[in-house]
């Protein structure tokens, strides 16, 4: 029987993940996921662990009132309140996508650039300013926060244990940064799997999610690997279009709750 191993949410995009026991689920995925984001202070341009691979060791959890708490090894945690979703409006980009959103403040700014060692911002995004899901794959009216195109991924626990064993080594399912782990299907079972159901949740597979140099960046140390793996070794057996694929991108069709241990049920 397939069910649901593992829940993550990334509050803030590319920085550390949190593991889930439980959390509700809407149209823009994981409560709070990937709601806020770094951008370059000088042109607004979205920043990730691929410029910045120390960002790995950033931590950005949510704390009573939505706003979030930042931390770091050998730093005084920072608590940053939620913007007013109206005011001090930065405009940034993602990817292809330019939006307006609120900016959270100098002190998280002076703080975080510090850290990383260059000049950025902290941005929000309410809900209200979320960015349309490709059209291509989704419907007019799929949102997406600040996650690079779909509101959730989806990634079997064996299809990692394959790649563990073909790379020669464990990795850690937080490399692939997915919301939603299965236990009990095959490898790459979830490549055909159109429709599924998690709870009382159903969920369209979008497309396969492709991979980036990000996979080889070590979660625990923040350090790239020599040999690019485990890109090196998906690229052998994942490519297609030079793309190179692992797990697949959801797009919610309800809103409930999901919790570890729930059945999930193939649709179609």
């Amino acid at each position: 029987m397939l069910s649901l191993s593992g829940l993550y949410r990334y509050p803030l995009k590319s920085g550390r993940g949190e593991v889930l026991q439980r959390s509700a689920v809407d149209g823009l995925g994981v409560q709070g996921d990937r709601r806020w984001m770094l951008v370059d202070a000088d042109n607004g341009r979205f920043i990730t662990q691929r410029l910045l691979p120390q960002m790995s060791q950033l931590s950005a959890l949510y704390d009573a009132r939505g706003g979030l708490t930042l931390s770091a090894p050998g730093r005084d945690d920072l608590s940053v309140a939620l913007p007013d979703p109206e005011q001090d409006l930065r405009g940034v980009i993602v990817w292809r996508d330019s939006l307006r959103v609120p900016d959270a403040g100098d002190a998280a700014a002076a703080w975080l650039s510090d850290l990383l060692g260059k000049s950025c911002r902290l941005v929000q995004v309410p809900e209200g300013r979320t960015r349309q899901v490709d059209t291509a794959y989704a419907q007019p009216g799929d949102r997406v926060a600040f996650a690079d195109g779909f509101p959730l991924l989806l990634i079997g626990q064996a299809s990692l244990e394959d790649l563990s064993q073909r790379v020669g080594q464990p990795l850690s399912m937080l490399r692939f940064r997915p919301n939603l782990v299965v236990t009990g299907s095959e490898p790459y079972a979830e490549d055909s799997w159109k429709r599924i159901r998690i709870g009382e949740v159903e969920f369209d597979v979008a497309k396969g999610c492709s991979r980036c140099i990000l996979t080889t960046i070590d979660p625990q140390t923040g350090e790239r690997n020599a040999q690019r793996e485990p890109l090196a070794t998906l690229k052998t057996y994942r490519e297609r279009d030079g793309d190179v694929y692992f797990g697949q991108n959801l797009l919610p069709r309800g809103i409930g709750e999901l919790q570890v241990g729930m059945p999930v049920e193939i649709l179609e």
